[in-house]
């Protein structure tokens, strides 16, 4: 049996993913659960939902590392009348601990825009707002070893993260050499990646008029889907707790999906 206790996880990921390189909106780090509550079976995965929080009820995990969290807002009451609640009911009845690293996950030197950035190959990657400490910071950008097309950065995004179906903003034959990269919903870094001369922005999902303004900066999107360009780093993550703790029982969620349908 594991002499591991949660506090060994969180402060590692709390290393990993300092909860100071998250926005101030935010909601991160140990959210249910005890510090001294003994380890030997941790889940991650990007969303509770009841798919996966049923799946870890059942797994017996002692410990889920969600990418977003739970709760997320303060809470006045905790019943089952909110899906928030149930969830929250649930595991806290199963005896499980939630911790999650969110917009600290995003923004780490090995976090999810990094790994985006890294698996697009893109060279002389650097974080597109910087923070206090050095290769940290919220989403990244970088070159391609040569120009492509939109349509071909698209078919690499594809790619690296396995999903069939991608949306693009711009002429898809329109030349890129410099992406920026910042995964979920990210279209506040539009702005700041067309000040940087990129010519590309991948990302999860943004607004409709997000689109419109992109088109006018002459900028492309490639948007793979807010779940896909998040999950895959959620898989990662569980590989780098096994390999730190190898006593440990780490998996990735089998039951999570995107709720939505790509046709």
């Amino acid at each position: 049996m594991s002499s591991l206790s949660v506090s060994d996880v969180a402060q590692f990921l709390s290393d990993f993913a300092p909860p100071a390189l998250a926005e101030s909106w935010d909601n991160v780090g140990l959210l249910v659960g005890k510090h001294e509550q003994p380890l030997s079976r941790v889940m991650t995965c990007l969303t509770i939902t009841p798919d996966s929080a049923a799946e870890a009820v059942a797994e017996k995990a002692d410990l889920i590392v969600s990418h977003h969290p739970l709760p997320f807002k303060p809470l006045k009451r905790l019943t089952g009348e909110s899906n928030e609640g149930r969830l929250l009911l649930e595991i806290i009845g199963a005896g499980i601990a939630v911790f999650s690293p969110h917009t600290a996950f995003d923004s780490a030197s090995q976090g999810i825009n990094q790994r985006l950035a890294a698996g697009l190959e893109l060279t002389n990657i650097a974080p597109l707002v910087l923070a206090e400490e050095p290769d940290r910071g919220a989403g990244r950008f970088g070159a391609l070893r040569q120009t492509i097309s939109l349509r071909e950065v698209a078919q690499r995004v594809k790619r690296l993260l396995a999903i069939g179906n991608a949306q693009a903003v711009g002429s898809l034959d329109q030349p890129v050499r410099s992406v920026a990269v910042a995964c979920g919903s990210a279209g506040e870094f539009l702005l700041p990646a067309h000040e940087a001369g990129c010519d590309c922005l991948v990302t999860g999902e943004v607004r409709f008029h997000t689109c419109l303004e992109a088109e006018a900066l002459g900028v492309g999107l490639v948007l793979a889907g807010h779940f896909a360009s998040e999950r895959f780093a959620v898989e990662q993550l569980a590989g780098v707790l096994a390999k730190q703790f190898p006593a440990l029982e780490v998996w990735a969620s089998k039951r999570e999906r995107d709720p939505l349908h790509w046709l």
